[in-house]
């Protein structure tokens, strides 16, 4: 993670967890991280990739970047390219820089993301209801959900069900750059998704 966002990310989990009463032991069953790396994100001596953050956040029913925000987010804040938090891939070739950050409440994320040439990121399905909507700013991106395969060009753009497992690869030979708009499904028992 760039922007040192180890220490928030693992007193995140920490918070949420024992605000829905879940020792380590429940929160690895749900969420298919071990109990030792979740112990390591938690004391901040980890720093966990995209995809067990997607796991941990799914598990404690959170938007992503619920993890990823700072105690007392102020109501107006310039994100500086030159200080961005980004997560990466465990390989690198993929990050993720949250461009409308997750205040408790919030059913709709805005990110960066960025692809390597010959890039591959693999996502879990999320929870029932949730859109992604991405556009490609630059290079071309190949999207796969559940069995369907799409192409994108520069400017391109394409909407889905994410509640599927689905894949992001990059085909090209210049770094892809996409903007992700993702809609979590409201809830109706009156609290957001943090909630």
């Amino acid at each position: 993670m760039e922007g040192d966002l180890t220490p928030i990310v693992g007193a995140n989990v920490r918070r949420l967890r024992i605000r829905r009463g879940l020792s380590l032991e429940r929160l690895a069953k749900a969420s298919g991280v071990s109990r030792a790396m979740l112990g390591q994100i938690e004391l901040g001596q980890s720093t966990p990739t995209i995809n067990i953050l997607w796991k941990v956040a799914v598990a404690l029913g959170v938007p992503f970047s619920t993890l990823l925000a700072s105690p007392n987010t102020p109501t107006a804040a310039i994100l500086p390219h030159s200080s961005a938090r980004r997560l990466m891939s465990s390989n690198g070739a993929f990050s993720s820089r949250a461009l409308f950050p997750s205040t408790f409440g919030c059913v709709t994320e805005f990110y960066e993301l960025r692809m390597a040439p010959g890039g591959v990121e693999r996502a879990e399905a999320h929870p029932p209801g949730t859109i992604e909507n991405l556009v490609v700013a630059a290079g071309e991106l190949k999207v796969r959900v559940g069995n369907d395969r799409y192409a994108l060009a520069t400017n391109d753009a394409i909407y889905f069900e994410a509640d599927l497992p689905h894949e992001y690869s990059n085909p090209g030979e210049v770094e892809a750059v996409m903007y992700l708009v993702m809609r979590y499904a409201e809830r109706t028992d009156g609290g957001g998704p943090g909630a």
